[in-house]
């Protein structure tokens, strides 16, 4: 497997003839991003990563909402493990984690930073790297049926993929998310209520009138106050954090996965996937 060059001042155009796992469409002022991968079940993959990445670091200006969504029955599995193998194969050091990772950050820092309003709408199964793409939205809606898991630490990974884990401290509170990491249980819709990592649970038929019931009020609003408000938004929880180390996420994932692969370590291997 070629590894992409780790060049991130520029987004990458894909060059070859894979098929788009991303698919995105215009509604007015609202900008649809969808997952479109579900054989896969939307497992997060490099050329996702560019695709996400070509969409979310420079919209529109006159997008005024960003609706993340998935196909199929699944919001999305976590990260490819096959192509996470094939990294350390080709490089047991790590650098297509590296690469990959970096890419990850960016990808949610655009999703949760830039000036739309984003709008996660969660089917099925939410895993790791799916996980975090829906928590770094502002709003976040799911079906009664989704479900939640954070598996890295079965699978001999730290939780560092995205920026999640500071997030998910500052939305939930830390000793639950301690609870959720070291045991890597899954958590239903319900649950994922009680906790804010979701806003709204409804039945999977009304998800889309529960995004457009967002969305509508959000659009009237006057762009400057929009923008100016979310960036208060985002400056005033990041001020409650002590410490935001996420930029050291690929580092962590990289270092800890060549290491694991050196010497294995017990654990389940549950989930197709990992972020």
């Amino acid at each position: 497997m070629k590894l992409s060059l780790p060049d991130f001042l520029t987004v990458g155009d894909r060059s070859d003839d894979r098929p788009a796992t991303v698919r995105t469409w215009r509604e007015g002022p609202v900008l649809y991003v969808e997952l479109n991968a579900p054989e896969s079940g939307n497992a997060v993959t490099e050329a996702m990563l560019d695709e996400l990445l070509d969409v979310v670091v420079a919209p529109d200006p006159e997008v005024r909402v960003l609706v993340l969504s998935a196909a199929g029955d699944d919001f999305c599995l976590g990260g490819d493990r096959t192509e996470f193998a094939d990294w350390l194969a080709e490089d047991p050091g790590g650098r297509g984690i590296r690469v990959a990772g970096e890419k990850a950050r960016r990808v949610c820092e655009a999703i949760s930073g830039g000036r739309a309003v984003t709008i996660a709408r969660v089917q099925g199964k939410a895993v790791g790297a799916g996980f975090a793409l829906a928590l770094a939205c502002d709003l976040r809606v799911g079906a009664e049926d989704a479900s939640f898991r954070l598996p890295e630490l079965a699978l001999g990974l730290p939780t560092a993929w995205g920026g999640l884990l500071p997030r998910l401290i500052h939305e939930v509170g830390a000793a639950r998310v301690r609870e959720l990491i070291l045991t890597g249980r899954a958590f239903d819709a319900a649950e994922a209520r009680e906790l804010s990592v979701l806003q709204r649970v409804v039945p999977g038929a009304e998800l889309d009138a529960a995004v457009a019931a967002w969305a509508k009020p959000v659009v009237r609003r006057p762009e400057a106050a929009l923008r100016v408000t979310k960036a208060l938004l985002n400056s005033y929880a990041a001020a409650t954090r002590l410490a935001d180390p996420s930029f050291l996420d690929a580092e962590l994932m990289a270092s800890v996965a060549a290491a694991t692969r050196r010497t294995p370590a017990g654990g389940d291997g549950a989930g197709g996937s990992h972020s």
